[in-house]
């Protein structure tokens, strides 16, 4: 419901067009009711509010028309002074929407047909007074109205003209022109004092050219054209007049090129000079670039679009008389000038410079052969010709710059090339014509060259990267324009003749960057002008070191930054005969009497191509890996080797080092940069600044080198020889006496030294590597490696991480060389299995009393020689015993450099091939199981294990494969009549292999003493276990007690610790027996599961694994050391025992029980991984001995008889033939030796495979045990026949024991006899060999060590067993029930 109070207001405002409330103009609009008043009206009219005057615009306009009809010599001069204040007003932006009204009173209702008369005059007056006026506001009024009063000038003239049919037309011409020539005079005056004069000049110039379209209603085209360019052309031309006069010029030039005069191609051409000659002045003044830009956008752009008129060529004649040389040096300006900082400046700044380019390119695009030919012609003298031509090429540069254009501007990139390509293509022949010969100019032909080298180096003319589609229709319409510009250069080449000198070596690296462009045309044609350069300065120097020199620098940069590929290097080696006539370069230079150099030169170039192109694929990868590292050893050792380039050198040295930092290869990278230290001096010689090197002397950065050198050797463990740089670098210090400095490096020398003793080491494992198929890179193709592995790395670990690396590669599943087959297949083959290192230098690892964890550094380190073994079965394979005819191939490997160095690997530079007869196979097996077990056990008692782990296992591998066969084999395969009367050469060889059993069965038992010692109560049944089956292998040897067969102690400490003989010398040692015969083990058993290095037996580890405890102190144990004819010559790739005891399950990779009894017969035979090498240097068999053997009856030899069951084989009495000792025989070395029985084992049975170290060995990481030795040697205990002991090396007896050894009781009451047995521990030391039979003296037995012991040692049923009281000497005949 509406509320009472609602109401609205409406307000409402009265406009009338017709009626006006002022007097003023009331008294205006009827004037003709008081013509006495028109004076005063006219001049009120200025008072008057604009917005009457406009509602009544046409009433005020036809009022002054009529009043000036009335009477113009009156009122001539007042009205039109009302008229330009009417016009003013509509300038004003609150009146700018009435201009179309007074627009459409002109058109249509204007009727004044005289007044042209009197507005001419009165303009005129104006315009005449100008020069003359001080105050000239009232003048700039006016002429800010010309435009409107020229359309009344003309529309009256037209009314006239309609009127009277065209009377008077050459009256009006003539006023025009009178007016005109005015308005030329006034512009063509130099504005003096106030600058008044420069203010009405540029009013006139500023509405100026909004006459032309009114002056074409009455005038021809080329009459208002030539009133124009008279008037235009009137301007002044000096620029140090009025700055905002020259901009109101220039846009008075710009609005007449944009008007509807200029369109017109006859108009045109007669005012193109004019505008040409102003946009000439404010270029050349580099003034307003903006609008000179713009104007001439707008010249060109109608030049285009009216490209096929006649008139078009003239009009590019007049362009480029006027306008080419300044528009090139405007272009040369604005782009060396810096680019503005603000975003908007710099955008603006762009734009010009796009403009002015675009200019260029229109204008050059357009020209032809004639404009080329007169633009040369109208140079006067050479030397503007030159400055022309170096500003042509200098711009073109410019053009080719990647910034000139954005980036997805193809097609612009694409026309400005093809511009600069014709344009060049006409100047060479001026270049030709005018600069060679006795004109030649260096620096324009340089330039010239430059040019060429950058368009065809240019991105956007790389026609590889585009897509098929893109490429095709480049092609088709421009073209390959880098082959263009490639045959222009050839051509240009051979023109110099002689002058080609002055442009060696320095065009080498242009145009070699040409040849790396992968365009075979362009390639064809570039290559040969090597040819040409390489003769020439053969002629010039006699050589062309210069171009060898340049060419090996620049390939170097160029192939780095990603440029050449595997064409070009075949290319350049050749000898196909390659673009037109040219033959190729090898095949052009192997005509030269200098063919010889040039061809070396060639081949050297060639593998230097290899080598960068190899390096600059791998360094695309993301990774550090292997490829990376090895390509770029290759291509340092290249620059040191056959390029000398020490600077190039350098440099790789260094990224070499930083690929070895990101890889944590910190021993690598020490030796890398070790490389740098070499090739400086301790002098004070001032160094530069280089790399990240600052201005040092060379004192001062050899320092530095060392220092950083001693920290990778750290961080590499390789402490060894960071103590070698320690003493080097100390002794400067030294000698400069800085003992502060000298303090610091002793210390770190000295924690150097304690971190060898304290902290463990890893020894890698080391695998050869072949590369095969010509899809490797060049650094690797059809070459073999050794690698050195990385921590806890095996052979399976590896053998992923080369497949990672060559993900396309095959991986080959055998050991045999590949056949020319593989090494031609276009594909990848790795061939990879693990190789054993051969120490070079045997002195540390010989000596007695050095510990392990110093040995270890000498295993594994500077390694030159590697070898594997490969088994195979020569003439018939006996299916019951293989051992028959299991041979072994051991391949030596020798490399070009020792591991570790400057790379993980390092090509293998000669092969040595050779073959080991089945028994030589076996005594080495069994040299290396015995060697190993000295080892553990001198480490056990001496307590260098954390736990008796390593010992327990080796003992139950070695124990237990005997039960279940064992040995036995070698004794039915060797041991047998037929085997010795086929082989007697052989004689001494299976002396030996009967000597290391019984030695083998000597060292089990001192063995299982110390295991009692230590073995703690948890593993007590396995150690009664083997106990037990130690007899039981006794007696498959056929042996009872040791008395008639081999000496005393295998292992002793003379006096009583290791430590008391470290130093001493080691003892006499004969060399006959020395043999060193190199082997590999291959990768050729599919079925062989392969375990880690770390694992010292194939079944015992899984029941001592978790051993931990440690046994009270051994002082007490019978003391064991290894002497130096059976010092460790380890090849072992796996931690010492300690180091592997410690070490995880997983990391050592111990092998299931399950995946033993994967391996087959063949590998059962292979020694272990981690034994240390015997004695190089064998105990010499006595003659009695050789007599033994050679007269051994059927009644002595062992027998086997696979009937038997395992009680009847093991037992000694069944199959023993007594040998009573000879006289001569009182000696140990000639006791008479006792005839074995063999155990024959079935051939399937699975303790001999997986059971037996002895012939099978702990299972490595990806080779059988036989490949693990390191070298094969003869050796046995160090029996040392003729020594005599001294009285303080016999141990003591134990304090308060109150008992003798029986033998030592024995030795008071008759001569002293010798103890045979061994087992009372006598040392060969303490026994005196008999010289002759007749010679009845013996010495005394020293006292039994094992009595020290709470509990003396008694040999029962069930093996060795502690029994109350002394006990007898073992030595001697009883009986034990």
């Amino acid at each position: 419901m509406k509320a009472t109070k609602e109401s609205f207001w409406i307000t409402s405002f009265l406009c009338s067009t017709k009626l006006t409330q002022n007097g003023d103009m009331l008294d205006l609009l009827k004037w003709r009711t008081h013509p006495d008043k028109i004076t005063g009206c006219l001049s009120k009219l200025k008072d008057i509010d604009g917005s009457e005057i406009v509602k009544f615009l046409q009433d005020t306009l036809d009022t002054l028309f009529g009043i000036l009809d009335e009477n113009s010599q009156k009122y001539g001069s007042k009205v039109f002074d009302s008229l330009v204040h009417i016009i003013n007003l509509l300038q004003d932006s609150k009146f700018h929407h009435f201009k179309p009204v007074m627009d459409t009173y002109i058109e249509s209702h204007f009727a004044g047909a005289l007044a042209y008369r009197d507005l001419i005059k009165v303009l005129k007056w104006y315009v005449d007074r100008i020069t003359e006026a001080e105050r000239q506001e009232h003048i700039q009024e006016v002429l800010k109205a010309q435009e409107y009063i020229f359309k009344y000038i003309v529309q009256s003239r037209r009314l006239f003209s309609l009127a009277t049919g065209g009377q008077n037309e050459e009256e009006f011409r003539c006023c025009i022109q009178e007016l005109l020539m005015s308005v030329r005079f006034f512009l063509s005056q130099e504005s003096k004092g106030s600058g008044a004069l420069s203010q009405s000049q540029a009013v006139f110039l500023s509405s100026f050219p909004a006459v032309y379209s009114e002056l074409l209603k009455l005038f021809d085209v080329r009459e208002v054209a030539n009133l124009v360019q008279d008037t235009l052309g009137s301007l002044p031309t000096f620029m140090h007049v009025d700055d905002s006069l020259q901009a109101i010029k220039l846009q008075c030039i710009g609005k007449t090129v944009e008007s509807q005069l200029y369109t017109n191609p006859d108009s045109r051409y007669i005012l193109l000079p004019v505008v040409l000659h102003h946009l000439h002045i404010h270029l050349q003044e580099q003034k307003d670039l903006i609008m000179c830009a713009r104007i001439l956008s707008n010249v060109f752009c109608l030049i285009k679009k009216n490209s096929s008129e006649k008139s078009v060529l003239e009009e590019i004649d007049v362009i480029v008389a006027s306008l080419l040389d300044i528009l090139l040096r405007t272009i040369l300006e604005i782009t060396s000038r810096p680019q503005p900082s603000s975003s908007a400046m710099r955008l603006q700044f762009q734009d010009v410079t796009g403009e002015f380019v675009a200019c260029l390119l229109s204008l050059l695009r357009q020209m032809t052969d004639r404009h080329y030919q007169q633009l040369l012609d109208s140079f006067n003298t050479k030397e503007e010709l030159r400055d022309f031509l170096l500003q042509v090429f200098t711009v073109f540069r410019i053009l080719i710059r990647p910034e000139m254009f954005p980036k997805d501007w193809t097609v612009m990139r694409l026309v400005a090339n093809n511009v600069i390509i014709t344009t060049v293509l006409y100047l060479s022949d001026a270049l030709r014509k005018n600069f060679l010969n006795e004109n030649f100019d260096y620096k324009i032909w340089d330039s010239y060259f430059y040019l060429a080298v950058i368009f065809i180096n240019q991105l956007c003319l790389q026609l590889e990267m585009f897509t098929p589609s893109k490429k095709k229709k480049v092609l088709e319409k421009y073209g390959d324009m880098r082959v263009t510009m490639g045959c222009e250069i050839f051509s240009m080449w051979q023109n110099l003749g002689e002058h080609k000198l002055h442009f060696i070596p320095a065009l080498i690296g242009p145009f070699l960057e040409v040849t790396l462009i992968p365009q075979p045309d362009l390639r064809n044609v570039m290559i040969p002008i090597f040819h040409d350069m390489m003769d020439w300065e053969q002629r010039r120097s006699g050589n062309f070191k210069q171009v060898e020199a340049k060419l090996i620098d620049k390939l170097d940069s160029l192939m780095s930054e990603g440029k050449g590929d595997e064409t070009y290097r075949e290319l350049f080696n050749s000898i196909i005969p390659l673009f037109g006539p040219y033959p190729s370069l090898l095949k052009k230079i192997e005509r030269e009497t200098w063919r010889e150099s040039g061809v070396s030169l060639i081949a050297t170039v060639t593998r230097l191509m290899e080598r960068l192109l190899d390096y600059r694929d791998c360094m695309k990868m993301g990774e550090v890996d292997g490829k990376k590292i090895g390509c770029t050893v290759s291509l340092l050792n290249f620059y040191k080797t056959e390029l000398n380039k020490e600077e190039m050198y350098i440099r790789y040295i260094h990224k070499l080092y930083d690929l070895h930092l990101k890889a944590q290869n910190f021993t690598e990278a020490a030796y890398t940069l070790l490389l740098y230290d070499e090739l400086l001096e301790w002098s004070d010689r001032p160094l530069r600044e280089f790399l990240t090197y600052p201005m040092q002397t060379e004192w001062q950065r050899k320092e530095h080198l060392h220092l950083t050198i001693i920290q990778n050797f750290d961080r590499g463990k390789c402490w060894e020889n960071g103590i070698i740089l320690c003493r080097k670098i100390a002794e400067q210090y030294e000698s400069y006496y800085d003992y502060r400095n000298l303090s610091k490096m002793r210390m770190m020398e000295a924690s150097l030294y304690d971190k060898i003793m304290d902290q463990q080491r890893l020894e890698p494992e080391f695998f050869r590597v072949g590369f095969y198929g010509k899809k490797f890179p060049f650094f690797l193709r059809n070459k073999e490696f050794v690698c050195r592995g990385h921590d806890y790395e095996r052979l399976e670990a590896f053998q992923q991480r080369m497949l990672n690396e060559f993900p396309h590669a095959i991986a080959m599943q055998h050991a045999n060389q590949p056949d020319e087959t593989i090494f031609q297949a276009e594909a990848q083959y790795l061939q990879i299995y693990a190789v054993t290192p051969i120490p070079e230098s045997q002195e540390v690892l010989q000596r007695e009393g050095v510990p392990d964890n110093i040995k270890s550094f000498y295993k594994v380190n500077h390694i030159w020689k590697f070898r594997y073994d490969r088994p195979f079965h020569k003439g018939t394979k006996d299916k019951e015993n293989e051992f028959k005819s299991l041979w072994v191939e051991r391949t030596s490997l020798y490399l070009v450099q020792s591991l570790p160095g400057i790379s993980r690997w390092f090509e293998v530079e000669k092969r040595e091939v050779v073959e080991m007869s089945p028994l030589e196979n076996a005594i080495e097996v069994l040299e290396n199981k015995n060697q190993q077990l000295k080892t553990l056990i001198s480490q056990c008692q001496t307590r260098q294990m954390q736990n008796i782990n390593p010992l327990t296992m080796c003992l139950n591998g070695v124990i237990d494969a005997a039960v279940n066969g064992g040995v036995s084999r070698y004794q039915e395969a060797f041991f047998i009549k037929e085997y010795i009367l086929s082989h007697p050469e052989d004689g001494e060889k299976i002396a030996r292999l009967r000597e290391l059993m019984l030695e083998q069965a000597q060292i089990l038992e001192f063995g299982l003493a110390v295991h009692e010692k230590f073995v703690p109560q948890d593993m007590r049944p396995l150690h009664k276990k083997l106990v037990d089956q130690f007899f039981v292998m006794k007696s498959s040897l056929g042996i009872q007690e040791f008395s008639a067969c081999i000496q005393a102690s295998p292992v002793h400490f003379p006096n009583g610790s290791p430590r008391v003989c470290r130093n001493s010398a080691p003892a006499s040692m004969s060399p006959d027996g020395t043999r060193v015969i190199p082997r590999r083990s291959p990768l050729s058993y599919p079925a062989v599961n392969r375990y880690s290095s770390s694992s010292l037996s194939s079944q015992a580890s899984a029941e001592v694994s978790n051993i931990t405890g440690q046994s009270e102190s051994s002082d007490e144990v019978f003391n064991m050391q290894p002497s130096p004819s059976t010092s460790s010559l380890s090849s072992t790739h796996s931690a010492s025992p300690n180091v592997t005891s410690s070490a995880p399950s997983s990391a050592r990779a111990s092998p299931l029980l399950s995946d033993k009894h994967k391996h087959s017969r063949e590998n059962s035979c292979l020694s272990p991984r981690e034994r240390p090498c015997s004695a190089i240097y064998p105990t010499p068999v006595e003659p009695s001995q050789k007599m033994l053997f050679n007269h051994i009856g059927d009644g002595a030899l062992p027998r086997s008889d696979p009937n038997l069951s395992g009680p009847e084989k093991a037992s000694p009495a069944r199959h023993t033939t007594s040998v009573s000792p000879s006289p001569a025989g009182r000696s140990p070395l000639k006791g008479s030796v006792q005839s074995f029985t063999p155990s024959p084992v079935e051939y399937h049975s699975p303790g001999l495979i997986s059971n037996s170290p002895v012939l099978s060995g702990s299972y490595s990481s990806g080779i059988s045990s036989l490949s693990r030795c390191s070298t094969s040697e003869t050796s046995g205990f160090e029996n040392q026949v003729n020594e005599q002991s001294a009285p303080a090396a016999v141990p003591r007896y134990r304090r308060g024991a109150g008992r003798r050894s029986r033998c030592a009781r024995r030795a008071r009451r008759r001569p002293p006899t010798a103890c045979t047995s061994g087992l009372c521990g006598a040392p060969s030391r303490y026994l005196t060999a008999s010289p002759s039979p007749s010679r009845r003296s013996r010495p005394l037995c020293p006292p039994n060590p094992w009595q020290r012991d709470p509990a003396t040692w008694r040999m029962g049923p069930g093996g060795l067993s502690p029994a109350r009281g002394p006990g007898p000497c073992p030595g001697r005949s009883r009986s034990y029930n």
